[in-house]
C-alpha cells in the first residue's frame, strides 16, 4: 500500500505514516493559532520561498483541507498554484532524506495531491490538464527508484499528455518525451502503437527528432524491404498519405532507386508546393546536372523561404548554378541580392570575384585568343571583391586568401601598366572601353 506523510509540527521529528493511497489525508487540517487565511498563506508563502519546508507545511497544509477559490487581500490567488507548492515542498523533502520509507512517504503524499488536484480543478476550464499529466509524469520518471512502477506509470501520464497536446509533447525536451515513449514501444515489441505515435508525431517533428524517428522505425522491421512492404501495402490502403509517401521517397532514395524516389518526389509536389517538396526536387536536379531544371525550383523555394538564412543560401545557390550554365549576369546578379540580404556574409563577393574571373576565361575562349594585358585588368576588380568579402567576413578569410594566391599572379605586371601608362591607385574601369564582352560588368576599380 501507498503512504503519505504530513508534518503537523515545525521542527523535523517522527512522523507516523498513514497508509491507503485512495484516503484524502487533509481532511482536518486547520491554520495554526486561528491566524487568518492572508496572515497564514503569507507565511505559507515566505518559508517556502526560503526553503523552510517543514515550516511551510505547518502553515499550508490547510489549504488542501479548506480549498479556498480566492483569499481576500490576495488579488492573484490560485488554489492550483498552491498544490504545485504542496507537491514540490514533498518532492524537496523527500530528496534530503536517506531512509527509503521515509522518502516513499513523502513521494506517495505528494502523489495524492497530484490525484486530488485533477478531481479537484477538473471542472476549472483554465486547468490544463495536459501540464499536470505531463509534470506528474516527470515527477513520477525521477522517482521511479522510489516510486512502486514508477517509470510505467510516468508513461501512462506522457501518453496522456500526448493525447490531450501531440504538437506541445512532441516539443517538449527537443522531442524526448516522444522518444522515450517510441523505445519503450519498440523494448515491448508494440509495433502497431509505435507506428500509430509515429504517424501523428513525425509531421511535427523538428530536424533532430525526425532523425531519431527515423532510427526508431528502421528497429520495428527486420530489413529494409519488410519496411517497404509495409509502407507500400499502407500506401495501397491509404493513397492520399502524405506521411507515407514522404517515408516511401526518403527510404528509395537510401536504397538507391532513384526513379522510384523521384517519382514520389514529384507526387509530393504535385500534392503540396512546400519547401522541403520543392527543395527535394532541387537536389534531384542538381544531381542528375540538370541546373536549369534546379534554378527553376530553387527560384518557387526562395518566393516561400520563411527566413533570411534560408533565402540568401538559396540565392548563392542559384548564382552557381547561373555560373556553371554560363550565364555569368544573371548569376552576377543573384550573388548581388545575396549580399543585400545578408551584408556581413562575405561568400556572396567571393561568389562575384569567380564570376569576373569566369569573365575573362569566357571572354577569351569566346573569340579564340589567349588572355592579353586588358583582360589581366580585370583581376584587379576581381581582387576588390575579394578583399571586400574578407574585411565583411572574417570566417572567409582562408578562402579568400586562397582566391588572392591564385588571382594575383595573373594581374597585369609592371611592364603592362607602363606600357599602357596606368599609374597604380588611378581609376580604371572595366567595360565596353576594355572589350565588348565586358561591358556588362560596368564598373570601376583602381590600378593595383
Amino acid at each position: 500500500m501507498k503512504k503519505y506523510l504530513i508534518l503537523p509540527l515545525v521542527f523535523f521529528m517522527a512522523i507516523p505514516i498513514v497508509h491507503a493511497q485512495s484516503e484524502w489525508p487533509f481532511t482536518d487540517s486547520e491554520r495554526p493559532f486561528n491566524m487568518s487565511e492572508i496572515a497564514a498563506f503569507s507565511i505559507f508563502g515566505e518559508n517556502y520561498r526560503t526553503g523552510d519546508y517543514e515550516m511551510a507545511l505547518m502553515y499550508g497544509k490547510w489549504l488542501l483541507a479548506e480549498r479556498p477559490k480566492d483569499i481576500t487581500g490576495v488579488p492573484r490567488f490560485s488554489l492550483e498554484r498552491q498544490y504545485e507548492r504542496l507537491i514540490d515542498i514533498y518532492a524537496k523533502m523527500a530528496e534530503k532524506v536517506s531512509d527509503p520509507s521515509l522518502k516513499s512517504a513523502y513521494l506517495d503524499t505528494a502523489l495524492i495531491i497530484f490525484e486530488d488536484a485533477f478531481i479537484t480543478f477538473a471542472e476549472d476550464e483554465s486547468f490544463e490538464e495536459y501540464s499536470w499529466h505531463f509534470n506528474r509524469g516527470r515527477f513520477l520518471q525521477e522517482n521511479q527508484s522510489s516510486i512502486r512502477n514508477g517509470l510505467n506509470l510516468a508513461y501512462e501520464d506522457y501518453l496522456r499528455a500526448f493525447e490531450l497536446d501531440a504538437e506541445r509533447l512532441v516539443q517538449a525536451g527537443d522531442g524526448y518525451y516522444i522518444q522515450i515513449l517510441l523505445n519503450n514501444y519498440v523494448s515491448n515489441n508494440d509495433r502497431d502503437a509505435a507506428l500509430a505515435m509515429i504517424d501523428i508525431a513525425e509531421p511535427l517533428a523538428g530536424p533532430s527528432l525526425a532523425d531519431a524517428i527515423d532510427q526508431i522505425r528502421d528497429g520495428l522491421f527486420s530489413d529494409p524491404e519488410e519496411r517497404l512492404a509495409f509502407l507500400e501495402e499502407r500506401l495501397e490502403n491509404n493513397p492520399g498519405d502524405i506521411t507515407i509517401i514522404t517515408e516511401l521517397a526518403s527510404m528509395y532514395e537510401s536504397m538507391g532507386n532513384r526513379a522510384k524516389a523521384l517519382e514520389f518526389a514529384e507526387r509530393l509536389y504535385e500534392d503540396e508546393k512546400s519547401f522541403s517538396n520543392i527543395r527535394r526536387l532541387a537536389d534531384y536536379a542538381k544531381a542528375d546536372g540538370q541546373n536549369r531544371q534546379a534554378i527553376r525550383y530553387l527560384s518557387e523555394a526562395l518566393e516561400i523561404a520563411q527566413d533570411d538564412e534560408l533565402r540568401k543560401n538559396i540565392t548563392i545557390e542559384i548564382a552557381e548554378l547561373y555560373q556553371n550554365e554560363g550565364d555569368l549576369q544573371a548569376a552576377r546578379r543573384y550573388a548581388r541580392q545575396a549580399s543585400q540580404i545578408d551584408r556581413s556574409w562575405g561568400e556572396p563577393y567571393l561568389r562575384i570575384a569567380d564570376i569576373y574571373a569566369e569573365a575573362v576565361s569566357q571572354c577569351t575562349s569566346a573569340q579564340g585568343r589567349v588572355i592579353d594585358r586588358d583582360d589581366r585588368t580585370v583581376y584587379w576588380l576581381v581582387l576588390d571583391y575579394v578583399d571586400r568579402a574578407r574585411a565583411a567576413d572574417p570566417s572567409v578569410a582562408n578562402a579568400a586568401n586562397r582566391r588572392t594566391n591564385s588571382y594575383r599572379p595573373v594581374m597585369p605586371t609592371a611592364e603592362d601598366k607602363f606600357f599602357r601608362g596606368w599609374e597604380t591607385g588611378e581609376e580604371f574601369r572595366i567595360d565596353s572601353n576594355l572589350n565588348e564582352c565586358y561591358a556588362w560588368i560596368n564598373e570601376t576599380t583602381r590600378v593595383r
